[in-house]
């Protein structure tokens, strides 16, 4: 089973901020590309933190631009000094689905996205997260169909109808086992894109009964 990567969906021309960067050079940068975060990264391109609209928030004040103290010059504070770190980050190959649940269990909007080396290589957000549930119903049915039925559970073609509509999947039709019932819903659910599953398949035959329950039966006097 195919599921779509964290390299599908990404950016790749991200915007960053050096630790020295200044507070109000770094609250220009998400006013200008209109974005709520910037990761922050050293001189070998490594993610040491995250600045968002909320760390800025959070510190600013008088002292978010040169001011004097007792004629000394106190320097404004950095991206180093507000950002979040160390930052949550998430690797190319992961699925869009594992980084849907980081983002969520972290309560984040944006995930920088590094190599084996965590060099930044993009980013991810929830934004670009929602496309996967706008594939388009034809390539969903091509994956039921193609990659469910029949690489996996070797079902005939033509024994299973698959209808998509809006990422609703309805399944009609008959399976061999019964015991094939719970992974092909279960597999279906996992596709990227699809939003529910209606399934109305049944089974020829039912292979889950037990043989200890099947001699009971046969026992009995009557």
């Amino acid at each position: 089973m195919k599921h779509m990567k964290v390299a599908d969906l990404m950016t790749d021309e991200v915007v960053s901020a050096a630790p020295g960067t200044v507070f109000k050079d770094v609250a220009k940068l998400l006013a200008q590309y209109d974005i709520s975060g910037v990761p922050v990264l050293d001189d070998e391109d490594r993610v040491m933190g995250v600045v968002s609209q909320t760390d800025l928030l959070a510190h600013a004040g008088p002292g978010s631009g040169t001011s004097w103290q007792n004629g000394t010059a106190v320097e404004p504070p950095t991206a180093g000094d507000v950002m979040s770190a160390p930052a949550v980050t998430v690797r190319a190959e992961e699925t869009v689905a594992d980084a849907a649940r980081l983002m969520t269990r972290r309560g984040i909007e944006r995930l920088p996205v590094v190599d084996v080396e965590d060099r930044l290589v993009g980013i991810v957000t929830r934004r670009d997260l929602l496309r996967m549930f706008l594939r388009p119903d034809s390539e969903i049915r091509r994956r039921v169909t193609g990659e469910v039925l029949t690489e996996v559970l070797r079902v005939p073609a033509g024994d299973v109808d698959v209808h998509v509509v809006d990422g609703i999947v309805t399944l009609d039709g008959q399976v061999e086992r019964r015991s094939q019932l719970p992974a092909l819903l279960s597999l279906v659910e996992q596709l990227d894109g699809v939003v529910a599953v209606a399934s109305r398949v049944t089974a020829r035959t039912d292979d889950t009964a037990t043989p200890h329950a099947d001699q009971a039966r046969h026992a009995m006097p009557w």
